[in-house]
């Protein structure tokens, strides 16, 4: 599907993707139970520009990860479209066109002490995505393109002798990041790529992928909990919960004019370092079954502002301030914007 000249990178539209967790047909059968079905994503549109970073955040369980496993291919959709470039990933290609599209988006992942093979020395898991693709003319030119990846990283090519077991956590999310640039992509999927580091390591992640992007024009979509994180990196941010975005906004303008209640609260559980004295309201309650999900707003069972309307009829997302968020609460003025003076910690 062509983007329409709307200038879409990546074009996610109506993504649902249902896993089906019954027990088996038998034991339902005996016992008299329904199937169980966990929305994990329930219908999500997200339009990405090239050369910017769109983060999705929320809880754990909120089904930001599983959108990128979508995104990448690991998941086939249950139903919706996701369009790289103007071409609709969900169709049957041949073989040779699927890898040259598959070539120019490629996936960090959250744990680098299970995303590398063990068994492997490094030169050969940074070399496989070329092997793989066929960019290298001979063994001369791959050892070259390897030992140039690593260096990117700020590794050495000496570096490409050892095994993952010999490096620190930090270590191996630069290889798992060089392996991800192996085959020349365009499109990074970072699935929280600095979640299991040290606070200090995060830091040095984070500024080697700010001026990665730069110097090779990278587009990103950057996957994450951790707020402070997603203001530092991110041009727009996405807030998910239960399988639906709830607001999208460009960072500063999310960070600083939050509509969503549930936006308010997660922002709410930075700690507020400058001693503004502003009335805080921590998340309470907890995430319900995405088996089970609630009608109409899924957040009406834990938001302060919830009505009969919210608890009826599931809202649609309205175009403000340079973004969109799905609220009755905000569209009938019965929540005002509020404006916020305070920025994350650094």
């Amino acid at each position: 599907m062509p983007d329409g000249g709307t200038g879409s990178f990546v074009r996610i539209e109506g993504l649902k993707r249902y896993f089906d967790v019954s027990a088996p047909w038998l034991v339902r059968t005996l016992e008299k139970r329904p199937k169980q079905i966990v929305q994990a994503v329930d219908g999500i549109d997200i339009e990405i520009a090239k050369g910017e970073t769109f983060s999705l955040v929320g809880e754990s369980g909120c089904g930001k990860s599983t959108v990128a496993r979508l995104v990448v291919g690991l998941y086939p959709p249950t139903a919706g479209t996701i369009a790289f470039d103007g071409n609709d990933m969900t169709v049957r290609r041949s073989q040779a066109e699927s890898a040259a599209l598959r070539r120019r988006l490629q996936m960090i992942f959250q744990d680098p002490y299970a995303s590398l093979n063990p068994r492997w020395r490094v030169f050969d898991i940074v070399a496989e995505p070329i092997r793989a693709f066929g960019l290298a003319k001979d063994r001369a030119d791959l050892e070259r393109q390897v030992g140039d990846l690593l260096r990117q990283v700020r590794l050495t090519p000496a570096d490409g002798a050892k095994y993952p077991h010999e490096f620190s956590g930090g270590q191996r999310q630069r290889i798992s990041i060089a392996r991800a640039l192996a085959s020349r992509p365009e499109f990074l999927v970072c699935d929280e790529p600095t979640s299991a580091l040290d606070v200090s390591v995060q830091a040095q992640i984070l500024n080697l992928m700010v001026d990665l992007q730069r110097r090779l024009q990278l587009t990103y979509l950057f996957i994450s909990h951790n707020l402070a994180v997603v203001y530092h990196i991110s041009t727009r941010v996405g807030v998910m919960y239960l399988g639906r975005l709830v607001e999208v906004a460009p960072t500063d303008t999310l960070f600083r004019r939050p509509k969503h209640p549930y936006t308010r609260m997660l922002l709410d559980t930075i700690p507020d370092l400058d001693m503004t004295g502003r009335q805080r309201a921590p998340v309470a309650g907890e995430v319900p079954s995405p088996i089970n999900p609630p009608s109409g707003c899924t957040f009406h069972p834990r938001c302060p502002f919830a009505n009969e309307r919210c608890k009826a009829e599931r809202p649609k997302a309205l175009p403000i301030e340079g973004g969109t968020v799905a609220c009755h609460a905000i569209e009938e003025g019965r929540l005002p914007v509020e404006e916020r003076t305070w920025a994350p910690p650094q």
